[in-house]
């Protein structure tokens, strides 16, 4: 039986790598992107030229109404839905030190990267939970070693925010693993080379911070993908409730 994933932010970086990853090994992939549309159809026909089936869908998961039409977008292109990746997120303008953010930044941070989050999770329980029509599935969250290293002097409100779906993570797999049946994970990911360093203004970042790193370098989108599609499969079936490090020791 073939199965449904959705991703949010699926055009670059970790959320590509994992689109073209599920895609290849079997799943009907719809992704979500805001504004990148020539990103998101390089991905696309990656996925279709693998073999795999993929929509993709613009939306802003800050915004309720567009995290319901990707689901419902999934939903008619493939069918019932059996995984989802909460991947999408922001980080805003260049490094500093809180005392120096915006309260714009900080609105916009918490939008994207916390109320998103628990948009799109909410979203996906209600797609899958056995309770409401469902058959099960998984979310796996994408949060950030900087939930746990603070991020200081550069993005400790993105550190902050991703500290938010750790938590979410932990309560929300408590909250239905039972009856609902559905496996709630995250992913922390390190120092990975993508373009999300350039988007915070040090392009140069995971260059000059990989040799940092116990294994000597930054990991790759490819590498994280690799971790999330496991975390999906039923070779991880009583994984829940639990944060895997993808971080290179870091």
């Amino acid at each position: 039986m073939a199965k449904t994933i959705v991703i949010t932010g699926g055009s670059r970086g970790i959320g590509a790598a994992t689109a073209r990853l599920a895609g290849k090994r079997g799943w009907s992939v719809a992704f979500s992107y805001r504004d990148n549309g020539e990103a998101a159809e390089a991905t696309r026909r990656a996925i279709e030229a693998a073999g795999g089936k993929a929509i993709a869908v613009r939306g802003d998961v800050a915004r309720e109404a567009d995290v319901v039409a990707i689901f419902d977008a999934a939903a008619q292109a493939f069918g019932m839905i059996d995984g989802v990746v909460n991947n999408a997120g922001t980080i805003i303008g260049p490094p500093m030190p809180v005392a120096e953010m915006s309260l714009e930044r900080l609105e916009k941070v918490v939008a994207v990267n916390v109320v998103g989050a628990y948009l799109v999770a909410r979203e996906g329980v209600r797609r899958m939970g056995k309770m409401r029509g469902g058959r099960g599935g998984v979310i796996v969250n994408l949060s950030s070693a900087a939930a746990k290293l603070g991020g200081p002097g550069e993005y400790v409100d993105y550190a902050g925010s991703k500290g938010a779906v750790d938590s979410m993570t932990i309560g929300l797999a408590k909250e239905v693993a039972g009856k609902e049946g559905i496996r709630v994970v995250a992913v922390r990911p390190g120092m990975i080379e993508t373009e999300f360093h350039a988007l915070g203004g040090m392009p140069d970042r995971a260059e000059r911070v990989g040799g940092t790193v116990p294994i000597g370098r930054a990991g790759t989108a490819d590498e994280v993908a690799e971790t999330i599609v496991w975390l999906l499969s039923d070779a991880a079936s009583y994984v829940t409730g639990t944060i895997v490090e993808v971080t290179g020791g870091r």
